[in-house]
C-alpha cells in the first residue's frame, strides 16, 4: 500500500482516491500512510478516503459522507466527526 500511494504522490495529482488504503497492514505501516495522506493534503490535494473503519475516519477527515447501499445519507464536517 505504502509503494502504491508513493507512486501516486510522485505523479503529483490533485484528487487521489483511496479505498480502504490501510485493510491488512501493520500498525507501524498504517502510521506512514497516515503520515503521507497527512503531508499530501497539507500540499493541496483532495483525498477521497473510502474506509469501513471508524477510528481512522474520524481521526484523519476533515469532511465525512455516509453512504448506505450508493444514497449519501449524511455529512459531517470538523467537529461533529466524531
Amino acid at each position: 500500500q505504502k509503494l502504491l500511494i508513493s507512486r501516486w504522490v510522485a505523479i503529483g495529482p490533485r484528487i487521489l482516491i483511496l479505498d480502504e488504503p490501510t485493510r491488512g497492514v501493520d500498525v507501524g505501516a498504517k502510521s506512514e500512510i497516515y503520515r503521507m495522506m497527512q503531508e499530501m493534503a497539507r500540499q493541496g490535494v483532495a483525498i477521497l478516503m473510502i474506509s469501513s473503519e471508524l477510528p481512522e475516519v474520524v481521526g484523519m477527515s476533515d469532511r465525512v459522507y455516509v453512504m448506505h447501499e450508493g444514497t449519501i445519507v449524511g455529512e459531517l464536517e470538523g467537529s461533529h466527526i466524531s
